[in-house]
């Protein structure tokens, strides 16, 4: 599994702590949002190359429209938590400390889910995975970009504009990343059959822990 907290130190040593926090419309302004992006996209990155794992016969339509989701998702969380910031900040700084808990939760039971489903066929003929559907996808959107809300602060002296150009950068970083994610997944996929969904099921476990140990710590 990829961890973020490189990307971030990065981010934050070369970035974020500038002296000049108040950005233009510039070509440093791109990259902080790039950056942001493949920073935040990484765990939605691990979750994708699960799927594609869990569904090695999964059609391109439907792999652009997980990518799509994940990166709408992406660039929504940035978004709520400028507006949040501008406006109710107090309680947000609250809520903030949930976010390693619900992306747990999700993420251990979908995981959990998959795991036990690729357990129970273990041993029985190799048949076609049912695959992803939309409240799973939901909820994967939701728990892999949860924390994304903090960047709320991170781009909290931006106007709306550049905080919703920098959000959209994010979302297409996100879907080229996820793109990418899916084509791995289901590479491998495909050869390791159904031990791919316990696989699956395993890593996003996985990625719910690195969240909720990550936030905590």
């Amino acid at each position: 599994m990829f961890s973020k907290a490189y990307i971030w130190v990065f981010y934050f040593v070369y970035f974020y702590k500038s002296e000049e926090r108040k950005m233009d419309w510039s070509f440093v302004f791109v990259v902080n949002s790039v950056m942001l992006g493949v920073g935040l996209a990484m765990d939605a990155f691990s979750v994708s190359m699960a799927n594609g794992l869990n569904e090695p016969q999964m059609k391109k339509g439907k792999m652009i429209g997980i990518a799509g989701v994940f990166g709408f998702f992406q660039a929504l969380m940035p978004m709520i938590g400028w507006i949040c910031v501008h406006t109710i900040a107090q309680y947000f700084e609250a809520f903030e400390k949930m976010i390693p808990w619900i992306a747990l939760i999700l993420l251990v039971y979908i995981g959990g889910k998959m795991l036990l489903d690729g357990i129970r066929s273990k041993g029985e003929e190799i048949q076609e995975s049912p695959g992803l559907g939309f409240g799973a996808l939901f909820l994967q959107g939701i728990a892999t970009s949860i924390d994304a809300l903090s960047v709320g602060f991170t781009i909290a002296d931006y106007n709306w504009v550049m905080a919703l150009a920098a959000a959209l950068i994010i979302a297409a970083v996100t879907f080229v990343i996820c793109m990418v994610g899916l084509e791995i997944g289901e590479k491998f996929g495909t050869k390791l059959s159904n031990k791919a969904q316990i696989l699956g099921g395993v890593i996003l476990i996985a990625i719910g822990l690195e969240i909720f140990i990550t936030g905590v710590m």
